[in-house]
């Protein structure tokens, strides 16, 4: 087995946002994932956080936790369907070409779990099974 190994580094974190989309959301929905890709726009234009801060950031997605029930999906297979979706859409998000659908949100969670930060606070849209924040 080779490793390819990609010098484009846009391509890369491409790859990168779409893993993590995929494996919080298991391309369940267009919706769901267009939702999240629109969270981590969000934040990219309202933080002072690059892009690679932000992908690497185990507290915002549970998923890049090694102990994560949903951490194997980061290892999807490139040619699956719902991996495809979620290239297209991060596509999409990085040329600017997707409108904000979780309302300006800046976090989220699974319906399932209710994490510390999320108690005092009411969430903005719930969109097939995620719960996103201000």
């Amino acid at each position: 087995m080779q490793l390819i190994n990609n010098p484009d580094i846009t391509k890369m974190c491409v790859y990168k946002i779409a893993r993590i989309i995929y494996a919080e959301t298991y391309a369940k929905s267009l919706r769901v994932v267009e939702a999240l890709a629109s969270m981590i726009y969000n934040n990219l234009q309202t933080t002072q956080r690059t892009l690679d801060m932000l992908i690497t950031d185990s507290n915002l997605f549970e998923s890049l936790n090694k102990q994560s029930e949903h951490h194997w999906a980061l290892s999807v297979d490139a040619r699956n369907r719902g991996f495809q979706m979620c290239l297209r859409t991060v596509n999409r998000m990085l040329n600017g070409n997707l409108r904000d659908t979780c309302f300006g949100a800046m976090r989220f969670h699974r319906d399932e779990m209710l994490p510390d930060w999320a108690v005092a606070r009411g969430y903005i849209a719930d969109i097939d099974g995620l719960l996103f924040y201000l």
